[in-house]
């Protein structure tokens, strides 16, 4: 019975076949012979990532019924042990016999769902078949609990939700336009995506109260799935105001043992011990990022406070329901996803503190490559000045001269003290650092 399950299942997808999708900026390798890994923030597009293989594998010549796609969320196959999964493989060779397992590309879609889905993945891998992707939304898809598991084999392509350049695309606007009319869509645009929801389904959907019953949606299934049920954490009230305790602190150093202090005023019982796993598995399931301050001492850094960054703005809102005041730290959100999504493997995001502030330390191979300062205008010259004085700063700290401070829409040069900063609008630089 149960192949029977997985037969209709290859079959169904195989009669998709071509997807219609829209490209994304990130492109998957195909031909390399590795494992490739998705992991990433629930619906941000991982599937529609591997789709679009799909779709190019086909257009070069692959037969549909090379292609192996099983979603292992379809409720038929949640009890499947990690022992049966070579039902799979066996049910795919009997619905096609003549062709050659080597030759199929294998695509597993939330395959974390199946308790120790990496024995398998690394035996078919070994034995069968070099063309496998795989893809999944929580800790278990994680870089970390991979490397142990596949020992090197994978490359991992983590998932956001869509980039400025992406929203765009999604929108139907123009980015390579030197129209004066375009560059005003450009900025009208912005200012949508820095306030609102960039999930591919939610940015799809016309209508503001199915949004936000889609974000609500989210939150919860991340919440109770992904972080609850996972984590096997029962307090739940006391989890999802921990949350939204963190989401209300964005962009600013967060003391956890304040946020502890808090929760015990309330008369809500909660160890302090469990606030600081809980805040790890809230980064691990990719609802938030975190960055320490930076110091060249790594012991200082590890015990300084962390910043914590939503992964999307409009699922903060829509949780949070904040004010208008809030656009500030929309952008500086909007510019750490940027910094995050094009950072490589070596690359290493911090925060400048001393006197002053600087947002953003970037650094590769530990040089520091760019400092970013972000403000949301500079008309007041109080702002002006301190927004400055910060990154100079961070400059002579970190001697690193490349600076840049990204507003809503000012664009400058302003010298000081020898050294130059390039201001931009948030628009410009989240299509140039693309």
């Amino acid at each position: 019975m149960r192949k029977d399950v997985i037969k209709s299942l290859i079959a169904l997808k195989q009669s998709e076949i071509p997807f219609n999708v829209i490209e994304r900026d990130i492109k998957l390798p195909i031909g390399r012979k590795k494992i490739i890994t998705i992991p990433g923030v629930r619906r941000c597009g991982k599937s529609t990532l591997m789709e679009i293989v799909i779709n190019a594998l086909v257009q070069s010549g692959v037969p549909r019924e090379n292609i192996l796609w099983l979603g292992f969320d379809d409720e038929r196959l949640k009890s499947l042990a990690s022992e049966e999964l070579d039902e799979v493989i066996a049910s795919y060779m009997e619905m096609f016999p003549d062709t050659p397992i080597r030759d199929v590309h294998m695509f597993f879609d939330e395959i974390q769902l199946i308790k120790d889905w990496e024995y398998f993945v690394l035996r078919i891998y070994k034995s069968y078949c070099k063309n496998i992707y795989v893809c999944g939304s929580n800790a278990t898809m994680l870089s970390t609990e991979l490397s142990s598991a596949l020992r090197g084999y994978p490359l991992e392509y983590e998932m956001h939700p869509l980039s400025f350049n992406e929203y765009c695309r999604f929108k139907g606007i123009s980015t390579n336009s030197y129209l004066e009319q375009d560059w005003a869509r450009l900025r009208s645009a912005f200012e949508a995506y820095n306030q609102e929801s960039a999930f591919p389904e939610v940015v799809l959907t016309a209508f503001k109260s199915e949004q936000l019953k889609l974000l609500h949606g989210y939150f919860d299934t991340m919440l109770l799935k992904d972080l609850a049920e996972h984590y096997k954490i029962s307090n739940i009230s006391v989890v999802r105001y921990f949350v939204k305790r963190i989401m209300a602190n964005l962009t600013k150093p967060t003391s956890i043992n304040a946020i502890y202090k808090d929760i015990k005023s309330q008369g809500l019982k909660v160890g302090k011990d469990d606030l600081y796993l809980w805040v790890n598995y809230i980064c691990d399931i990719f609802m938030f990022v975190r960055i320490p301050k930076y110091s060249r001492s790594l012991i200082k850094e590890q015990n300084s406070l962390y910043k914590y960054y939503c992964i999307d703005n409009g699922l903060r809102g829509a949780i949070l329901m904040p004010q208008s005041n809030d656009n500030g730290k929309n952008l500086e959100n909007t510019v750490f996803m940027q910094l995050n999504r094009t950072k490589l493997s070596s690359d290493k995001i911090s925060y400048y503190q001393g006197d002053g502030e600087c947002d953003f330390v970037f650094q590769r191979n530990d040089s520091v490559m760019q400092l970013i300062q972000v403000t949301w205008d500079m008309f007041d010259e109080n702002t002006r000045e301190r927004e400055i004085a910060g990154i100079l700063e961070a400059s002579l700290s970190t001697r690193c001269d490349n600076l840049f401070i990204v507003t809503k829409d000012e664009e400058s040069v302003i010298t000081r003290e020898g050294k130059q900063i390039n201001v931009l609008p948030a628009w410009k630089w989240l299509l140039q650092n693309n």
